[in-house]
């Protein structure tokens, strides 16, 4: 762990600590808003020992860094469109051949039936 890092969780933890004992001790407003700013730093330092402990995993299970992957919204064009359908929402129609039956006809809704008014 790094020397700072080392110094900076010791120093939050003391201050968390001490901000804790005098919240117990009289909860108002002010105690508590130095206990959860105590907090915020503790987690901070948490943060950065997390990111030491990865750091220090990655290099020793492998001589190079993951890249970082770019995110998706970069890597399309203006005019991409996203699909779920498997031909990504073409919806020409394809001139059939006889292998597959033909092409299919197009739907058409029919009237509904018209009511009889008494």
């Amino acid at each position: 762990m790094d020397e700072d890092v080392k110094t900076r969780l010791e120093n939050t933890s003391k201050i968390c600590i001490e901000s804790y004992e005098a919240w117990d001790a009289k909860k108002e407003a002010e105690t508590r808003e130095n206990l959860q700013e105590a907090l915020h730093e503790l987690r901070k330092v948490a943060s950065r020992v997390e990111i030491e402990i990865t750091k220090s995993e990655r290099q020793a299970s492998s001589g190079k860094p993951i890249p970082i992957p770019s995110h998706r919204s970069n890597s399309k064009s203006k005019d991409a469109v996203e699909s779920i359908l498997p031909d990504q929402g073409n919806t020409e129609e394809k001139s059939g051949s006889k292998k597959d039956g033909g092409a299919r006809r197009s739907r058409t809704r029919r009237p509904a039936p018209r009511r009889k008014d008494n």
